[in-house]
């Protein structure tokens, strides 16, 4: 939830790119991905096969791995992809054991504000292209949306701004909602499908948060935030979780204070978005809430191929 933090709602000025930036991978993806050959007749590559996706808001990846949470993490749940939210850090600041986990490639995307915001991807596959940004500068330079695409599948990693006390910032994360929404589309006009994996910072419906009614007129429950996650919905994309587990109350994030995690009062903030096409390759949706490290827990998705 965090991005509270900054209660000035300022940036400072950057130069980036009016679109998105695509970038091509340096290598080419393992074959053995891929139902057919490496190159469909479109020119992308073919669509993947079952692939475990795993997102999760680290509050501070250097912060995370000081308390020795992101290799063994890996290494136990051994993601395909793994998306980051909140790393507050450029890929010069990690320490080695980060930039070479064994079997990983990274990709950050960072905020040009100093420990801030942030975003990133770890991946055990070559992607076809990396996406960086949504290409609109105010939002680019708080590092928000890190993209990879495998073949016909785009998996973005997205940081929602926290709207803040009194909805100080809720124009800004509504007008990043409608710039991220235009982006989206965009790589669905391609005929790319989509994984939308972060911190949303909302939780949509009364089931989705501890105590609802107190929290009516508070930041990540606000009427315009939940109406943005509705219109996002309508708009042809899938809530993987909340669609499984209809009637069920799982949280994935727990503030700090009144030992809010041992008493299990907490926020569902952290989603795993698929357009409804790929919605019926999801084979599986979970939080895990028992992994520590950070206020946040990641949460996972396990598509078929």
């Amino acid at each position: 939830m965090h991005d509270g933090d900054d209660n000035t709602g300022s940036t400072a000025p950057v130069s980036v790119h009016p679109h998105p930036t695509f970038l091509p991978a340096d290598t080419v993806a393992d074959a053995s991905l891929f139902a057919v050959s490496p190159e469909d007749h479109s020119g992308t590559r073919a669509t993947l096969l079952a692939m475990h996706l795993i997102s999760w808001n680290v509050n501070g990846l250097r912060a995370l791995h000081r308390k020795a949470g992101l290799v063994p993490f890996l290494e136990a749940h051994t993601p395909d992809v793994l998306m980051l939210q909140e790393t507050k850090a450029g890929i010069e600041d990690l320490p080695d054991e980060l930039k070479g986990v064994d079997g990983y490639q990274v990709r950050l995307f960072s905020a040009t504000r100093k420990g801030y915001s942030g975003t990133g991807v770890y991946t055990r596959y070559d992607p076809d292209e990396w996406i960086e940004g949504i290409g609109d500068a105010e939002f680019d330079a708080e590092g928000r949306v890190l993209g990879a695409r495998f073949g016909e599948l785009v998996v973005l990693s997205a940081y929602f701004p926290n709207s803040q006390a009194a909805g100080a910032r809720l124009p800004f994360r509504l007008k990043f909602g409608a710039a991220l929404l235009r982006h989206l589309q965009g790589l669905r006009d391609r005929g790319l499908h989509v994984v939308l994996g972060g911190d949303f910072n909302v939780a949509h419906q009364e089931i989705d948060l501890a105590r609802p009614k107190q929290n009516q007129n508070n930041p990540g429950f606000l009427p315009e935030e939940r109406q943005w996650m509705s219109d996002f919905l309508a708009a042809g994309y899938v809530d993987t979780w909340r669609r499984a587990h209809p009637d069920t109350a799982e949280y994935s994030w727990w503030s700090y204070r009144f030992q809010a995690r041992q008493k299990n009062i907490g926020w569902r903030l952290d989603y795993l978005c698929v357009d409804s096409i790929l919605s019926a390759r999801v084979r599986r949706t979970g939080i895990l809430g028992q992994v520590e490290g950070s206020d946040h827990c990641p949460v996972e998705l396990e598509l078929d191929s």
